[in-house]
């Protein structure tokens, strides 16, 4: 394993206000009034889109250069506008220190192994190791299948110890298992189940690697890209004296710095995987797209893999900028409103660009981040609750700066009431509708309903709860150390033009060189939805009554204020 150590001074970071004179020159938008028509609202909000998805930007991936330079265009904004520093230091910045991994397929190997006999898997084709958590140089180990791979014994269902498959026969094992869950479970719940509760019940049963494979219908997009992405090198928070404190008051929050074997496995190859055990893939598939109980069971070979990384240590800060409240008392808690500044950088050519901009993923939310700042700093009435505008790193590489922040906070601890987050929220056609993550779980519901209705939306949950999507935003970090938290994206009717532009956009834009400046936007629409979050910020701010989860609620066991 070969080391390369290339922390970034955290002073470069701190520091990095002083290229706001020379970014001056650079096309930045200027702050407009208040009330505005939607079409001047929309070009805004765009031009702070334009900004940051430049090719100049270079993808913005976390500890970049470019990272850095669009953190500083951010840091100006609020400045701009008056917003106050809620970072380290007297700063608006929280720096953050990763650990970072990049897979060298080149020189790894995957073979299956069938009564001491090694048949080669191909690399990309077959199957992409995991760059995330820590890699062994090596692993020989029988293969078991574990069905979904969901551990949820407060709710009765552990796919860790069944009577198939009893936790002890897990012991030395590389466990197998395919995405989504049975549909007598919440979809929220299955996807809190493949975060921090898989790796500890994997580490529990004594398993020593993990096999996943996605169906097909919960893919966004096609293998080749998901192959792709294994050039991407993958992060993870760097070990910190802080971390029993922050696993002590937020368990979900608490890191995995240890070493363990993971890959993910090309469906329409994952035949490979069963052949000998009496069942079929195709077999699995079937029960799983019908969210059926699925079988566990000994698989007929077992998996040897060499697998060589390159590590680095990279420093990138998250933005922390707060607009005081003006309740005497309320003005102690804070509404964060945030978005993810980071993206995929510079990877394997689509369409011959290597440049992934990540415009709509997810300079949009930051834009609508920077306009809500504006909107409401500039109106002369504060709310009286503290809003906090937080801009993350690192959310590409699961969600860490979110993470770091939600459990180190530049603010007090549990003075955070409530988030509000953006990640791609998507103008690409008339908003009608918004799907909104959490919407079932806190009171956030009732603003976002009362708000939605005072600009003709329709209010809904999440119709796809197999994408996973509840877990896969900043909010979830919220959610995780005991915060309400929505997360919203346009709305569309199953079967409607709105759903083939949405999933039309995930085939051939989402993660891509396509996600970009050339790309079609609704900019009314996104002057609309500006507007509607910018009240819907108001209003959790200004109720007297603090957000709380409901006793419904399977996350309300998190929660900071019950």
């Amino acid at each position: 394993m070969r080391v390369i150590s290339c922390f970034a001074a955290v002073s470069r970071i701190l520091l990095a206000t002083a290229c706001v004179a020379a970014g001056a020159q650079s096309g930045r938008p200027s702050a407009g009034p208040d009330t505005v028509s939607d079409e001047a609202s929309g070009q805004a909000w765009w031009a702070h889109v334009r900004y940051l998805a430049d090719d100049s930007m270079k993808g913005r991936l976390t500890g970049s250069d470019e990272y850095l330079k669009a953190a500083t265009y951010v840091v100006d904004q609020f400045k701009s506008w008056g917003l106050k520093p809620a970072g380290v230091d007297g700063t608006y910045y929280q720096p953050v220190r990763f650990d970072v991994q990049r897979v060298i397929a080149k020189d790894s190997a995957m073979a299956l192994v069938t009564n001491g006999k090694q048949t080669p898997l191909q690399l990309g084709d077959d199957a992409i190791l995991g760059t995330r958590t820590a890699q062994p140089s090596a692993i020989d180990a029988p293969l078991v299948f574990i069905g979904y791979g969901l551990h949820l014994p407060e709710v009765g269902y552990d796919d860790f110890n069944s009577a198939e498959m009893p936790r002890a026969a897990l012991k030395g094992k590389v466990v197998v298992l395919v995405n989504g869950g049975p549909a007598d479970l919440p979809g929220p719940l299955k996807s809190f189940a493949r975060t921090s509760p898989l790796i500890k019940a994997i580490r529990e049963a004594g398993a020593v690697g993990m096999i996943s494979i996605p169906t097909p219908k919960s893919m966004d997009f096609g293998w080749q890209r998901v192959a792709s992405s294994a050039s991407q090198p993958g992060m993870r928070l760097a070990a910190a004296l802080g971390d029993a404190a922050v696993a002590e008051r937020h368990p979900a929050l608490a890191d995995d710095h240890g070493e363990l074997f993971t890959a993910t496995f090309n469906p329409a190859q994952a035949d490979k995987l069963f052949e000998g055990s009496g069942h079929s893939f195709a077999e699995i598939l079937a029960l799983a797209d019908a969210q059926k109980p699925l079988p566990r069971f000994a698989l007929g070979n077992g998996i040897h893999a060499t697998v060589a990384t390159e590590t680095s240590h990279v420093v990138s800060p998250n933005i922390v900028a707060v607009l005081p409240g003006s309740d005497p008392q309320l003005k102690a808690q804070y509404v964060a409103v945030s978005a993810h500044l980071d993206h995929l950088g510079v990877g394997e050519p689509i369409h011959r660009k290597t440049i992934y901009a990540g415009a709509m993923d997810d300079a949009s939310g930051v834009a609508t981040v920077l306009e809500t700042a504006r909107t409401i700093s500039q109106s002369g009435e504060r709310p009286k609750r503290s809003l906090l505008f937080l801009v993350f790193t690192a959310e590409e590489k699961g969600l860490l700066g979110s993470r770091f922040f939600a459990g180190h906070p530049t603010v007090p601890e549990g003075s955070v009431v409530a988030d509000l987050n953006l990640d791609m929220f998507m103008p690409i056609f008339a908003l009608k509708k918004l799907h909104v993550q959490g919407l079932e779980q806190s009171t956030l519901a009732d603003e976002a309903r009362a708000v939605g209705a005072e600009h003709h939306i329709e209010i809904a949950g999440d119709p796809e709860p197999d994408r996973n999507s509840f877990i896969r935003t900043d909010q979830y970090s919220f959610v995780q150390a005991g915060v309400p938290a929505l997360a919203m994206k346009f709305g569309w009717r199953a079967g409607s033009p709105e759903y083939k532009a949405w999933r039309a956009w995930l085939a051939e834009r989402y993660h891509s060189t396509d996600d970009d400046l050339t790309q079609p936007v609704d900019l009314a629409a996104a002057a609309q939805f500006n507007g509607f979050f910018a009240d819907l910020t108001r209003a959790v701010a200004n109720n007297a009554s603090t957000p709380h989860y409901l006793d419904s609620s399977f996350f309300r066991r998190f929660e900071v204020h019950p």
